[in-house]
């Protein structure tokens, strides 16, 4: 049997250890930077998920964070109800209208894709979450250029306590499974899902607008 030294594996955990705690590549905000969309058309989101209230729920909700980075939206509903008048009923048909259709039609710089890939209660023996999981592509209009790309995750699990031993545990999970039967909390899980994925500043994520005031434009550049 060949028996390895501690110093042979010592190389190996620091370089595991390392490449776990590795900080993300930087996004490629060139695209981003040379177009400067000024006005953004937000299509009502794909919904991936089981729950048919995932579309409107998120598109609701995306309107606050874009506007406090910096942008004009244009109004949802209003952008909602020219598709359905224009004969495109559900959100993959919206999705796959040309760029530059859209642009004609709407007149806004980029158009904002999102894709609703969780949305809603899971349920386990020990465990009942809510949970709101969204990819998001922003894509300029006048030249069909991939501006931005992200995604993110909210959860109700991320606050719940586990103590208690395993009685506790079955009695918490039961306790919140019927609290999100009886209420609608993916909807207010879709709004902390939706400002991660569409606040300036963040680490890879959406660049701040030509309407962000000139104090949060400081502090962004500052962190």
């Amino acid at each position: 049997m060949h028996h390895i030294s501690i110093k042979t594996l010592l190389p190996l955990l620091l370089i595991g250890l390392l490449s776990g705690c590795a900080t993300p590549t930087p996004y490629d905000y060139t695209a981003f930077e040379q177009n400067k969309p000024n006005s953004i058309l937000v299509l009502p989101p794909v919904n991936k998920s089981p729950d048919i209230k995932a579309t409107y729920s998120m598109l609701s909700q995306v309107t606050y964070p874009l506007a406090e980075a910096g942008y004009y939206v244009l109004p949802v509903a209003l952008v909602d109800e020219t598709f359905k008048q224009n004969g495109l009923t559900n959100a993959d048909e919206m999705h796959m209208a040309p760029p530059a259709k859209l642009r004609e039609i709407f007149g806004a710089d980029a158009a904002l894709y999102i894709d609703v890939t969780r949305y809603g209660s899971s349920y386990t023996v020990i465990n009942s979450e809510v949970a709101v999981e969204a990819t998001a592509k922003l894509v300029d209009l006048r030249s069909g250029q991939l501006l931005w790309q992200g995604s993110a995750v909210a959860s109700t699990a991320e606050n719940q306590n586990h103590g208690g031993g395993l009685i506790g545990m079955l009695v918490t999970a039961a306790v919140n499974q019927i609290i999100n039967t009886l209420n609608d909390r993916g909807h207010d899980v879709a709004g902390i899902t939706s400002r991660r994925l569409l606040t300036a500043g963040q680490p890879n994520g959406i660049l701040g607008g030509p309407r962000l005031s000139e104090q949060r434009q400081a502090n962004l550049a500052t962190r």
